[in-house]
């Protein structure tokens, strides 16, 4: 029992910190041990049960996660337990550097620019596919973090494969700018550059006006009459996968 408090105390320290990152569940620290974050603690209410899914779903970082996990009462630690039954927390990659990635040409891969984005599982979901495509970044305006522990459990711990930022309009990265917008060209008749920012609006709203006056280029996906919209996250895939074309999934996907 003194263990267990001991670990909890040393968790609601660095929590009281603010500056680490909420990693909630086990596919949340998986990706994030292999993309190279520095995971400073990590609680588990079985730490062997954990050690064995490590072994079962992720045998790359099973020595790292057997090194880390210790055992703690999550219930008295977070508001909600993640179904796996561990949770850490992560040192937040450094904005500068992230910046000055993203400002970076030649681009090999587009940057995902979310135009006041309101949803956080939405966010995350972009996160997700933005890695899975090997995209430079995704960047958001408006008030949302998008390193809200929400974002960041939506996202599977894969902020850490990408550098996502959030940046004022001023503060967008090089390259030109193709909006998504319904009056747009059709994305079929084009071909979009690696140094591109895609740019999505919000489901209900769309582009912002100011964004939408700094586009280099509106671009539409195709939709079926009376349709009202894609979810964001659709529309995101369905623009990277039109950058990349089939050879962007070629080597398959990680189901684990």
């Amino acid at each position: 029992m003194s263990v267990e408090w001991g670990v909890g105390e040393e968790w609601r320290e660095a929590v009281g910190r603010g500056d680490l990152v909420l990693l909630d569940g086990f596919h949340a620290l998986k990706h994030a041990l292999r993309f190279g974050a520095e995971v400073r603690i990590a609680v588990a209410d079985d730490p062997g049960a954990v050690r064995a899914l490590a072994a079962e779903l992720a045998p790359d970082v099973e020595a790292e996660v057997a090194r880390l996990v210790r055992p703690a009462e999550l219930k008295g630690l977070l508001p909600r337990v993640h179904p796996t039954g561990v949770a850490a927390l992560a040192v937040r990659p450094d904005r500068a550097a992230g910046l000055a990635a993203l400002g970076r040409l030649p681009r090999p891969a587009p940057v995902v620019v979310l135009d006041n984005p309101r949803n956080l599982g939405n966010v995350g979901a972009v996160v997700r596919l933005a890695a899975g495509f090997g995209a430079t970044g995704v960047v958001t305006r408006g008030d949302l973090d998008p390193w809200h522990p929400n974002v960041v459990r939506a996202g599977a711990g894969l902020h850490y494969a990408t550098t996502v930022e959030r940046v004022t309009l001023d503060g967008l990265p090089p390259g030109p700018l193709y909006a998504l917008d319904p009056e747009g060209e059709d994305i079929r008749a084009l071909t979009l550059p690696d140094d591109a920012l895609l740019a999505f609006g919000s489901e209900r709203h769309g582009i912002s006006p100011e964004l939408r006056a700094r586009a280099d280029h509106l671009v539409s996906l195709p939709m079926r009459p009376q349709v009202s919209s894609y979810n964001l996250a659709t529309s995101v895939a369905m623009t990277l996968f039109h950058w990349g074309g089939p050879a962007a999934g070629e080597e398959g996907g990680e189901h684990s």
